[in-house]
Order: structure tokens, then sequence, then C-alpha cells
């Protein structure tokens, strides 16, 4: 397993891991929620990226797991913001509504 992972490659970061083994394992529709995940931050901004995570799409809905209430309260006042940023990032309309969950 050395030999593959490489001597001066290091650790990788566990997002980067769960994002290739979606890629491999979950059916072409889940790619764009990938690619999300890639993109996040640059999408939505630091602050927001630390306190939310894209979970799935449902349809041309966006689920968002939020770390508190309080920035579940805070990211209502915002989801027309971050729809059409999100969908700006992703290079098209797919999403159209979210919904926040507290995970």
């Amino acid at each position: 397993m050395k030999e593959k992972m490489g001597k001066d490659k290091g650790p990788e970061p566990i997002g980067d891991l769960v994002g290739q083994l979606l890629r491999k394992y979950r059916q072409a529709s889940d790619h764009k929620l990938t690619k999300l995940w890639d993109i996040w931050e640059s999408a939505v901004g630091g602050p927001i990226a630390e306190n939310t995570r894209p979970a799935a799409f449902k349809g041309s809905i966006l689920i968002i797991y939020v770390t508190s209430s309080t920035w579940m309260q805070q990211l209502q006042f915002l989801k027309k913001d971050l729809i059409e940023k999100v969908n700006a990032a992703l290079g098209e309309d797919l999403v159209e509504e979210i919904k926040f969950r507290i995970g």
C-alpha cells in the first residue's frame, strides 16, 4: 500500500478522500454534490463554509447541514443569496430551494 501512497505525499484531508470515494461509488446524478463539496468554501465564503456542509440534493432542493440553530436562523436570511452563489459556482441553475438541518 505504501507504493500507491508515495513517501513524500503525506496524509490527505478526509474531505478529499470522501469526495474520491463518492465519485467512484455513487450514481452519476450525485456528481453535482461532490462538485459542490469541492467548491463550497469559494462559493459561500469562509465563515459560512466553516459552519455548514452540503449534505444532499433532493431534486432541486439542496440540504445543508449547519453547526447550530443560531447559524440556521442567520442563513434563512441569506437563503436567496446562497442559492444564487451556489448556482453560479455550479455553472447552472440546479438549486431552487435550500433546507437547513442541524448536523
